[in-house]
């Protein structure tokens, strides 16, 4: 009986001992600094890892978490098309931009920055049979790749270049430079470095070309006291030779960098993230199980895409056909200000570009106090693009009705809308199935376009996985049969509607 007490009492100790640590947690979570990134088409900045492809690395992913560490913060990851990774601010999306982000005169007008953490220079990369290419001056009078919103593109236009590419990742420019459709690249030293390490046919030619310091972006004039906590941090980086050590481990140490941080020992830091990409990349590791076994472990990734995909085509295919109809039934039965109100509305819609009309939605409306979710964003987008056509669609089933069917219809006393409701629609709507179906498998394609609004559906998932792995044919044409796989049971479920609805024919 005595020992009950002792351990009613233990009992109520453990638990205030419990209660006390939980309001200790609670009472002092980490801060969280929210970062973004584009992570397609990422090496070696961020970018997935080869061997756990949805885990993120990269020489930036290890400097974000140094930085965080120093300064007792936790790092939230978020991703956007590297464009549009600036006009995230005007959202509110994320605090700050990590990835490759020069300070240019241009930008520093919309961003503020901290102090560089990297020295970017661009670097050329010729085929390896190629010993005509040893600088810039080599390179006027033959086609040169470069990517967009890239240094590269001002300084070949200073140059006279008479033909230059623009491509708007740096694997299709060296896959083209590798297949002979350009003669010479002009692309960061970091990716230059990565991209034909794993080329056995190309190779760095000449001196590094230009001085571009590297930084983190963060809104204009809302985050002073963050941007001085990362300016410290980046100090004690340097001065502890942790920020050399990470750009050593990625192989990307350059004199730039020992001139900036005033670091001009001898290496001591195996690049062993370099190595293990380089392995991981080589041809002659990679047989035919081991490709099998890589797309397989694709699959999950692919798979969250895919839901993504078809999640945002249905919602949006759904509000198209809503808002088609009634704009169809404004043109053909309203009077004559609705009649052209509907036709003003269509062809806005279908005379501008989808990608123009998203950017708007997702990113215009936010200057006159309109913010909304890049999911509603999205679909509202393709929905309203989508309306246009699929007026079109009803209208012309409408029209397909002869006329004497309303006028019976009227006489066997029905309102206009009962008419419409109980005798046209229905007709109508058999003779429209097979065109809205077409339309719901491209609005299924297009449906990729919402990846600029930092949604991640099926092609941004496939854009990301092919860059990393240069592999753009196998993992292509597994991307391929996911969105046929996706189509076919709409497709199935279209010709059920047709043959439900369908009128017996003698």
């Amino acid at each position: 009986m005595k020992k009950r007490p002792i351990l009613k009492g233990f009992l109520i100790g453990v638990w205030l001992l419990c209660c006390f640590s939980c309001f200790s947690v609670e009472e002092s979570p980490k801060p969280v600094l929210r970062w973004a990134a584009d992570t397609d088409s990422g090496v070696p900045f961020v970018f997935h890892d080869l061997d756990e492809p949805d885990r993120l690395v990269g020489f930036e992913v290890d400097i974000v978490n140094a930085v965080c560490n120093v300064m007792g913060y936790e790092p939230q990851l978020s991703t956007n098309d590297w464009g549009a990774l600036l006009l995230g601010f005007d959202r509110d999306m994320y605090d700050v931009v990590v990835n490759g982000i020069l300070i240019t005169p241009e930008r520093q007008a919309k961003a503020d920055f901290s102090k560089p953490y990297y020295i970017e220079y661009q670097q050329l990369v010729v085929r390896s049979n190629n010993d005509t290419i040893d600088s810039l001056d080599d390179c006027q009078d033959l086609v040169v790749g470069t990517c967009m919103h890239t240094p590269g593109v001002a300084i070949l236009e200073d140059l006279g270049v008479s033909d230059m590419r623009l491509y708007e990742d740096e694997g299709s420019c060296f896959n083209d430079l590798a297949n002979g459709r350009i003669d010479v690249v002009l692309l960061n030293a970091a990716a230059a470095i990565y991209y034909a390490g794993v080329h056995p046919d190309l190779k760095l030619v000449g001196q590094p070309i230009g001085y571009f310091p590297v930084a983190m972006a963060f809104p204009k004039g809302t985050h002073p006291e963050l941007i001085e906590k990362v300016n410290s941090a980046i100090d004690i980086l340097i001065e502890n030779g942790k920020l050399r050590e990470i750009f050593e481990r990625w192989n990307l140490w350059n004199t730039y960098l020992a001139d900036y941080t005033q670091d001009y020992r001898p290496s001591m830091t195996v690049p062993v993230e370099y190595e293990r990409f380089m392995e991981a990349e080589r041809p002659q590791n990679l047989t035919f199980g081991k490709r099998l076994k890589m797309y397989a472990g694709f699959l999950p990734i692919l798979g969250l895409g895919a839901w993504m995909t078809v999640k945002i085509s249905v919602f949006s295919m759904l509000l198209a056909m809503a808002v088609g109809l009634v704009l169809a039934l404004m043109r053909v039965y309203g009077p004559w200000p609705v009649k052209y109100t509907a036709v003003a509305i269509i062809e806005l819609i279908r005379g501008t570009p989808l990608l123009i009309q998203l950017f708007i939605i997702f990113y215009g409306l936010p200057g006159i106090g309109i913010r909304l979710d890049p999911f509603i964003a999205g679909v509202v987008g393709l929905g309203i693009n989508y309306a246009a056509f699929e007026a079109e669609n009803y209208r012309a089933g409408l029209l397909s009705i002869p006329k004497g069917q309303m006028e019976a219809a009227m006489a066997l006393a029905m309102s206009h809308w009962e008419a419409l409701r109980h005798v046209i629609l229905p007709q109508a709507i058999r003779i429209v199935i097979p065109p809205v179906t077409n339309d719901f498998i491209s609005l299924l394609k297009d449906s990729s376009l919402v990846s600029m609004l930092t949604i991640v559906e099926l092609t941004y998932r496939y854009n990301q996985l092919a860059a990393t792995y240069y592999d753009f044919f196998g993992i292509g044409l597994l991307v391929a049969a996911i969105y046929l796989v996706l189509g076919l049971p709409f497709v199935r479920l279209a010709k059920v509607a047709e043959r439900k609805l369908a009128i017996p024919h003698r």
